[in-house]
């Protein structure tokens, strides 16, 4: 009897092997063969990721799918792939892998739900919640009566209907934050309901879950789970009073701008592994410690940012992934066959999605919500994700679910979430709407108004130029200048960038203000130039993924009544003076930017404007250089000149180049307008007698300006009969600070080839590296409302923006 016994129980795998070389197969140990195990399934679920990145599908999707292609149901039906790579043996330590990354998964899911905000859960939204909830739990317990009666007739009654009812009922908390952040729906008042309704949805499925478990016990007497469910409240009751304090203790002696300490995030990494053993032992799941320590966490100070800096890639991006494939293992799509099990495939999925999308949105009807916001919560709410997968896994695991019923409702998670993004895009956009203002440019007739700027940067080394810049165009004489200083940050799969854009303030875009140790740093760099000077500096935070980030960018400008919108240009001086490319996705996004901007736009190549650091207003010293041809982006480019020119230390030259008698700028070429989007917005060039008349009058205010300030402006004109005229004067303007162009002036391209069309036919020179090492150029287009088709705002007089307060909101 021994033999067969020792055969089907072989010997457990050892921990290394000694080398291929030592006539030892790595794989048959368990570090390498695990080794491999993530590498493989960190590969291939990312390169899905990318495939399914073009139909915005959260990461989620592809995670899933990795895992069942991995398993049985296809790359798996290779029996030596399966023994090879996910060998039986090998499973334990694969499954214990994965099940400590989803405890601290499930501790960052806890941190991001703010049990505050719950309670601040309006009547709408708590309605919807618990419409959400009751249709899809009601028809999940008649699918279970279906499915018992025909493929899982051996399921013990009440443990599988309250799991199917609550595998129906789930709404997946971090994906649907996911989905709103990439549909920019987070702030609006469908995002708002739909993520309150949520984290109730959220909160309610777990309590469901754990009567779940505690009803599926081995033990048939009721006593035991009676006394599972005591020992569960128990310990929440004990993790409240007693954990909490202590953990609010060590957020307390973790102050504003200091390292937190090491032992603090051992202690409470510690702490989330103690309950979950506690948890474990009580018999509700692991999970569920590690999730309670999440909500009990102290939200606010650095703490808590620090805790998932730490852990969140290391989790989300390695271990995660291993609890999909572990799934995915567990998954035969093959065991659904024949009618009967393809119409209870269908059976489950129309009962999911009919539950979830017709609770809600009658509940929605009735509680005034308009139609098309109504239809989108309900496909926004019947979003699965991973709670559902570990509901599924549970059931699998305590013998409440077969192989086939839970293919079936693996397959109706990976429908439902897949469905959700298209389907709300096509049935929900929201129109941005805003009141029309009149100052969208920097020339103005009302030059005593209020100049408002929209700033946007990068990195750290942006700020010094922009700094200069923004000292440099406050002047003495003219109305305040109000800076908007706005960081461009990637919308990333981390749960922190969840966390941030959820701290949305109430204008409506995905901005935050506040500090916290370790976000955004960067802003404290313009308050305090705020502080120290006259400028009204309101630093913010754009974070959304880079293809629609043009986006927020011109909706904020709009919103804040904007002048002009400074970009950084895409591409960063190197020590030699040659430029290297960040990307061409920030080309992208200023191309964009230029097509759909509610008022003038400038792109800045940075040269290094006064140094590396901050320049003093009293120790200001440029060399401002305005090459002027003629155009409405010369003229404004010019009206920036002459404001900076307020400055007391700033030296403005302009050259205005003219061509010879009955000649043109155009010097004989044919002139092409380079536009950045030609779909959307056309360069339209008028070089005619409306043109010249406006040029002529700013001509004339510029020899006023001069014959005032002789010491600080200074003009000449330049004879040009060729494009070699035209560029040797250029270079003569090299050894200034700041050289300011239109954008698109009536003359020809001044290099043969350019990869920066957003610049111009000017500015592509100015830009090349060829020109100059050290003078900084700002290329500028005017706001030309005649080309604006395409507007991402629509304006409405009757629309009221929410009043500007004087001072920043921090």
């Amino acid at each position: 009897m021994a033999t067969p016994q020792n055969a089907s129980c072989p010997a457990p795998m050892k921990a290394v092997s000694n080398g291929a070389f030592q006539h030892e197969n790595p794989l048959d140990y368990a570090l390498p063969l695990l080794i491999l195990q993530i590498c493989l399934v960190v590969g291939f679920t990312r390169f899905l990721a990318f495939l399914l990145k073009p139909l915005k599908q959260p990461r989620v999707i592809a995670e899933i799918i990795g895992g069942i292609l991995l398993g049985p149901s296809a790359i798996g039906r290779n029996e030596k792939f399966l023994h090879t790579v996910f060998p039986k043996k090998s499973l334990t330590v694969l499954d214990t892998l994965a099940n400590v990354g989803l405890l601290f998964f499930l501790f960052l899911v806890g941190l991001e739900l703010d049990m505050r905000s719950i309670k601040r859960t309006g009547y709408k939204a708590l309605c919807i919640a618990i419409s959400g909830i009751t249709v899809p739990f009601l028809l999940g317990i008649g699918t279970s009566f279906v499915l018992r009666a025909t493929i899982s007739k051996g399921a013990e009654p009440i443990s599988f209907l309250v799991f199917m009812g609550v595998a129906l009922s789930i709404t997946a908390f971090p994906v649907l934050a996911r989905i709103l952040a990439e549909l920019k729906l987070l702030t609006t008042d469908v995002g708002r309901i739909a993520m309150s309704a949520a984290a109730v949805n959220d909160i309610a499925a777990w309590i469901l879950l754990a009567l779940a478990i505690a009803l599926s016990g081995d033990d048939s007497s009721p006593l035991v789970s009676l006394w599972v469910l005591l020992c569960g409240a128990g310990f929440i009751l004990f993790a409240y009073f007693a954990i909490r304090p202590l953990l609010a203790t060590m957020a307390r002696r973790s102050p504003e701008g200091e390292p937190v300490k090491e032992i603090y995030i051992c202690v409470t990494l510690t702490l989330v592994l103690a309950c979950s053993f506690v948890t474990d032992t009580i018999g509700i799941h692991a999970l569920f410690g590690a999730f309670v320590v999440g909500i009990i966490m102290p939200k606010d100070g650095p703490f808590a940012s620090v805790l998932i800096e730490k852990i969140e890639d290391l989790v989300s991006g390695l271990f995660l992934p291993l609890y999909f494939v572990s799934s995915g293992l567990k998954t035969n799509v093959a065991t659904i066959s024949g009618g009967l099990s393809w119409a209870l495939l269908a059976l489950v999925i129309f009962n999911a999605c009919f539950g979830k999308i017709v609770g809600t949105v009658v509940v929605s009807l009735v509680t005034k919500v308009p139609f098309r916001e109504a239809l989108a919560l309900g496909f926004l709410m019947n979003t699965k994700g991973l709670v559902e997968l570990i509901v599924l896994n549970i059931g699998k695991d305590r013998k409440v679910l077969n192989d086939q019923s839970f293919a079936i409702c693996v397959l109706m998670a990976l429908f439902t979430t897949f469905i959700t993004t298209p389907i709300v895009m096509a049935v929900y956009k929201p129109a941005r709407r805003g009141a029309p203002y009149m100052h969208k440019t920097i020339q103005r007739k009302q030059i005593d108004s209020e100049l408002r700027v929209l700033a946007c940067f990068h990195s750290t080394r942006n700020i010094p130029t922009l700094i200069n810049l923004i000292e440099s165009s406050r002047g003495t004489r003219r109305a305040r200048l109000c800076i908007y200083a706005m960081h461009l940050m990637e919308l990333s799969e981390r749960s922190s960038a969840i966390t941030m854009v959820h701290k949305a303030r109430n204008n409506g875009l995905p901005f935050w203000n506040k500090k916290q140790y370790g976000e955004d740093q960067m802003v404290i760099a313009f308050q305090a130039y705020g502080e120290l000077s006259r400028v009204n500096v309101r630093p913010m935070t754009a974070i959304s993924a880079l293809s629609n980030i043009h986006e927020d960018i011109c909706t904020s400008a709009h919103q804040k009544r904007a002048a002009i919108i400074f970009l950084p240009f895409h591409k960063r001086q190197r020590v030699d003076g040659s430029f290297e490319s960040l990307g061409h996705a920030f080309q992208e996004i200023n191309e964009l930017v230029l097509s759909h901007a509610p008022c003038s736009v400038g792109i800045l190549v940075d040269r290094g404007l006064g140094g590396t650091s901050q320049v003093q207003a009293s120790d200001l010293c440029f060399k401002v250089v305005v090459p002027f041809f003629g155009g409405g982006d010369d003229r404004e480019a010019l009206s920036y000149g002459l404001r900076m020119a307020e400055h007391p230390g700033i030296l403005l030259n302009v050259v205005k180049f003219v061509a010879p008698p009955g000649k043109t700028l155009a010097l004989g070429a044919k002139l092409v307008g380079v536009a950045s989007n030609k779909d959307q917005k056309v360069i339209i060039d008028k070089n005619d007698d409306d043109n010249k008349v406006k040029d002529d009058e700013l001509w004339s205010e510029l020899l006023s300006t001069c014959t005032e300030k002789e010491e600080s402006v200074k003009y000449a004109e330049r004879l040009v009969n060729s494009k070699a005229d035209i560029e040797t004067a250029l270079n003569e303007m090299s050894s200034s600070n700041l050289i300011l162009v239109g954008r698109m002036p009536s003359v020809p391209p001044l290099v043969t080839k350019s990869d920066c069309p957003e610049l111009g036919p000017i500015g592509s020179y100015l830009a090349s590296s060829q020109f100059s090492t050290t003078a900084s150029v700002m290329v500028i287009q005017q706001y030309n409302p005649t080309t604006d088709i395409h507007p991402l705002v629509m304006e409405e007089a009757d629309y009221q923006d929410s009043p500007e307060p004087d001072t920043p909101r921090v």
